[in-house]
């Protein structure tokens, strides 16, 4: 876009504020700022659209929950309220088995095993995804397992670490951006690197 339509925008749209009370009227050419605002208005969705967070997630849960089935819940749940939306565990559950407290991500299945019950390697893995998943946790990674995350090398895990000694735990994946440059771009780009 050309400078001078930044220089003559704001001028517009002032004349044309204080036209409104004026009986004269302003004519601008149409074709250069019309131009000029569709380019505007087009960066802008892009930005918005790269950058949206998902709104809900949809995990599986199954095993010994009273209502087993596939469950929408905000972006950043945990495991305990998904068991929750199954109407909870059944008297035969072995709800040690399974840390509650995970944070979920899309597309996740929960299986939650009886009290004794010896797993097949189909549903031990089910059960077992979220403690024992390749994401890194943020909240225990060294500056070394921090790099292993794609896009942050080892100055930003210096940053993570330090942030960390600071403040304390990270409560959440979305906590991150509160490290210095981390903001909410290269959050998406990492989300589903990482767990607390």
């Amino acid at each position: 876009m050309n400078l001078r339509f930044l220089v003559l925008i704001p001028l517009c749209l002032m004349l044309w504020g204080c036209s409104s009370s004026s009986s004269e009227e302003i004519e601008l050419p149409d074709a250069e700022y019309s131009e000029a605002f569709s380019e505007i208005s087009v960066s802008a969705e892009e930005v918005v659209s790269e950058e949206k967070i998902p709104d809900v997630i949809c995990v599986h849960v199954c095993g010994e929950v009273v209502s087993p089935g596939v469950y929408e819940l905000p972006y950043g749940s945990r495991i305990y309220e998904a068991l929750a939306l199954a109407g909870g565990l059944t008297e035969e559950a072995d709800g040690a088995a399974i840390n509650q407290a995970e944070s979920l991500s899309d597309g996740v299945k929960i299986y939650v095993p009886a009290l004794g019950e010896e797993l097949t390697d189909t549903n031990r893995q089910a059960s077992a995804q979220t403690e024992q998943d390749d994401r890194i946790n943020i909240n225990t990674a060294d500056t070394a397992k921090l790099q292993e995350i794609k896009g942050i090398g080892a100055s930003r895990a210096e940053d993570i670490i330090n942030y960390r000694e600071s403040n304390g735990r990270f409560n959440t994946i979305e906590d991150i951006m509160k490290v210095p440059g981390i903001k909410q771009g290269m959050f998406l780009k990492i989300r589903d690197q990482i767990r607390v």
